[in-house]
């Protein structure tokens, strides 16, 4: 594995607070639990292979409040396991405003990531 897919990218949310951490491909919560998976053209996945939305230029995972059906379900890549996050991350950059149509995933709709032990979305075991 190459140092690059070992650096890791916080992910802020528009306040400013630490809301993932990316190791490419794979995403983290701030505890190191997986959540989801970006990928080459920047979109985001949940761990069960739902579309979230997309990396920003700003490191932000924002989406269309008005998302349409285009992005069919995907396999998720295999269990990374867990992160060991570092203790301290650098300060966000500034954040520019989302347009009215926009919403910042990790602070509007939070539980389209969560780890594989919760979430709403997580599958029956019927």
């Amino acid at each position: 594995m190459s140092s690059a897919n070992l650096r890791l990218v916080p992910i802020y949310t528009t306040r400013g607070d630490l809301g993932a951490i990316l190791r490419y491909p794979y995403l983290f919560n701030p505890s190191g639990e997986w959540i989801g998976w970006v990928t080459a053209e920047r979109e985001v996945y949940s761990i069960y292979g739902s579309f979230v939305g997309h990396v920003s230029k700003e490191w932000r995972i924002i989406r269309s409040r008005s998302l349409d059906a285009t992005h069919p379900t995907r396999l998720p890549p295999r269990d990374p396991g867990c992160l060991t996050p570092p203790a301290h991350f650098p300060l966000p950059p500034m954040m520019a405003e989302l347009t009215y149509n926009q919403m910042d995933v990790l602070e509007e709709a939070p539980g389209l990531l969560t780890p594989a032990d919760s979430g709403e979305f997580k599958p029956d075991l019927e």
